[in-house]
């Protein structure tokens, strides 16, 4: 299986980022996971279609995985523009929605108390629309995420319930798949 991992926060240091990394580790063995670069695609514009590098690109990408996970900060209690823009892409694709019956997670950590709920839920919402199939549990919201680490290493509480997040998404991908 070939998983696209997504990082909607463009920050070189971004927490999102290092939690997916933590991520693909634990994929390791398990599935083919693979990074799709959002940091260079401009808006979407219709008027591109066709014509943009870029778009053509994350297109491509999204049509060669077989499921997504997403990681997700929350901005003004939502999710990450440029994860909003890759989904836009990925839609409009002039030959169908490149999204439709893909299984995907959502994991979300911020400096905060609430790990970024809100922005989950809101992607969660967006994947509604777009026929994105999301995994319901676990939940993975990871709240005051720079206390978490220790000496820069994930504490073993947290990478353990990133390993059965990890696990209970392949299983609901497997599952989504199966059944197509």
């Amino acid at each position: 299986m070939k998983i696209g991992l997504i990082v909607g926060s463009l920050r070189k240091e971004s927490w999102n980022k290092k939690i997916a990394l933590e991520v693909k580790e634990l994929l390791e063995g398990k599935a083919e996971a693979e990074f799709i670069d959002i940091s260079n695609v401009g808006f979407y514009n219709q008027d591109l279609d066709g014509k943009d590098e870029e778009y053509t690109k994350l297109r491509e990408a999204i049509a060669d995985k077989d499921a997504f996970m997403f990681f997700t900060p929350e901005y003004n209690r939502s999710y990450a523009p440029a994860i909003k823009n890759a989904i836009d892409i990925g839609s409009t694709n002039p030959k169908g929605n490149l999204w439709a019956k893909k299984p995907a997670s959502v994991f979300s950590a911020s400096i905060g108390g609430f790990g970024g709920m809100a922005g989950n839920h809101a992607l969660r919402n967006t994947f509604n629309y777009v026929d994105i199939i999301d995994m319901k549990q676990p939940e993975v919201y990871l709240s005051k995420v720079q206390d978490l680490y220790e000496d820069g290493k994930l504490n073993d509480g947290t990478k353990d319930f990133l390993k059965s997040a990890v696990d209970a998404f392949i299983a609901h991908a497997e599952m989504v798949n199966a059944n197509k």
